[in-house]
């Protein structure tokens, strides 16, 4: 087995147990399993040869996991700017290697293609009526002293989830999206509406699904870009 495929086989095992534990109420278990799964997923990344900004995303992540195990506010506060700085490193690697071709391409999940212009207006509208619903209905309810942060961290996620889709393509989309759901569920609980049954259980299932999907929907660059040539003369 590659070392790429152990290291993603270890980060799915730990994610079931981090699911099985939630299930059945076991906080213990997952205060073991929720920290193993970034540094695993990372690993996995790592292997494959992705840009670095995608492994710092995923360990500002790891430290969002870490920071929220706690109920305290202010480590939920903590936790929100973690996510956050991972979201900026994924707008920064979306923008500089989305539909990107003049370092050698890409291998894996194929080179990127960056959306046509009308398809990309009509998710922009999307992505934005999604945001503006959401901090409307959810404003009211919030804790008011967590509501602007909520509002500035809920704009900047949504811009990764449309970068995600419009310059890396489906699959890193769905990842996007998913967060998107990921942390509309954390959000719903913060403002004490109605919740499904263990929702911390959903909440970790679309989260590590949209942080692999992320992952997997990252192009990976096969070539450095060419020093330039120097000018030969007689």
């Amino acid at each position: 087995m590659s070392p790429s495929r152990a290291f993603l086989g270890a980060f799915a095992l730990a994610a079931v147990a981090d699911l099985v534990f939630l299930a059945v109420g076991s906080d213990a278990g997952h205060t073991v399993a929720k920290p193993l799964l970034m540094p695993l997923l990372a690993a996995h990344a790592y292997v494959r040869g992705a840009p670095r900004l995608l492994l710092a995303a995923l360990l500002f992540g790891w430290g969002g996991d870490v920071l929220l195990l706690s109920d305290a506010e202010p480590a939920f506060l903590a936790g929100m700017a973690s996510f956050a700085a991972g979201h900026v490193c994924y707008l920064v690697l979306f923008r500089r290697y989305g539909g990107f071709k003049r370092y050698g391409g890409f291998k894996g999940d194929g080179a990127a293609r960056t959306a046509p212009r009308a398809r990309t207006a009509l998710l922009a509208l999307a992505y934005a009526t999604a945001l503006v619903t959401t901090v409307a209905l959810l404003w009211p309810d919030l804790p008011a002293d967590l509501r602007v942060p909520v509002a500035g961290y809920s704009a900047l996620l949504t811009a990764m989830a449309f970068g995600a889709v419009t310059r890396f393509g489906l699959l890193a989309g769905l990842g996007g999206a998913l967060f998107m759901l990921s942390d509309t569920l954390i959000a719903t609980g913060v403002a004490e509406w109605p919740q499904p049954p263990r929702p911390d259980f959903w909440i970790m299932l679309t989260y590590a699904a949209a942080q692999l999907l992320l992952v997997r929907g990252t192009p990976t660059v096969v070539q450095t870009p060419p020093a330039p040539k120097a000018l030969v003369t007689n």
